[in-house]
């Protein structure tokens, strides 16, 4: 199994290189990187290249380990033997199958994602320490151990919004998706927009780097948002010459609302095109 890109994903050397080493490995693919730069997408892309059954685990702050593996129902079989439900004679009608048990009970060699894993608690990573080690856990319940048929290709997503334990990290093979520069994202935008006039790009680019590079703004605008904003200009049939007229340290952008997704970065650009004026009045 080799990861070679796909049409409709733009990678870089070194994230297939990285790929393919957690693959080789057989460890877990750590992703972290700045939201929207496709961490997510990337695993949906490596199961399509690969022909891969994907499983997708979106963690929350309020999901426990636990919930991947299984979990026991005793409340419902509880009600059930009141009711002298036949069910309540078997125990594995009261167990739900969780991520993990899914991947490792898949016939085919399957794509784990575990997303975002950095929003649950600390413990977390640690408490799926010895499953993503040795491909197995216990039902205590049934008393059966249930083992990966074949070791899942697992990739996890960070955002970096804690650190993640030491123990965990040395078990994870660890790749940072580097912002795209802008001859990466003008691959990234002709997948999405083929054929689209290179004025309009050149413009687009120009004002959206210069957005992100804006002394103390507090969100970044982030691909998916520059690629929301460019359809948005097409819809809106903005020319290029529209926006070689705007300056984001003097002049608020066209749609301003697709790249600045806070009232402190609003309030930030507003201030900057007050002052652009004052100065040009004096």
């Amino acid at each position: 199994m080799k990861f070679l890109g796909t049409k409709t994903y733009v990678t870089t050397d070194d994230l297939k290189i990285a790929v393919n080493a957690a693959i080789t490995l057989e460890r877990p693919l750590l992703i972290k990187g700045e939201p929207g730069t496709g961490k997510t997408v990337l695993a949906l892309e490596v199961a399509k290249a690969l022909k891969a059954p994907l499983i997708e685990w979106h963690i929350k702050s309020t999901t426990k380990a636990q919930q991947g593996l299984y979990e026991y129902d005793a409340v419902t079989r509880l009600r059930d033997s009141q009711l002298g439900d036949e069910r309540v004679k078997d125990i594995r009608n009261y167990i739900k199958q969780g991520k993990l048990w899914t991947a490792f009970s898949s016939p085919e060699r399957p794509v784990l994602l575990i997303d975002e894993i950095d929003k649950a608690d600390i413990e977390f990573p640690n408490d799926l320490l010895q499953e993503l080690d040795r491909m197995e856990f216990f039902v205590y319940e049934t008393g059966e151990t249930i083992k990966a048929q074949q070791r899942p290709i697992v990739m996890i997503t960070s955002n970096n919004e804690k650190e993640l334990p030491d123990a965990f990290l040395r078990r994870c093979f660890f790749h940072y998706i580097k912002f795209p520069d802008q001859e990466t994202m003008r691959e990234i935008i002709e997948v999405h927009f083929p054929n689209l006039k290179g004025r309009l790009v050149a413009e687009a680019l120009k004002i959206f780097y210069d957005v992100r590079e804006v002394p103390g703004i507090k969100k970044k605008p982030s691909t998916s948002e520059l690629l929301d904003w460019i359809k948005l200009l097409l819809n809106e049939d903005i020319r290029p010459e529209t926006l070689r007229e705007t300056d984001p340290r003097k002049l608020i952008p066209p749609l301003h609302g697709a790249l600045l997704k806070n009232e402190q970065d609003v309030h930030l650009f507003e201030r900057l095109a007050f002052m652009a004026r004052r100065q040009g009045q004096a």
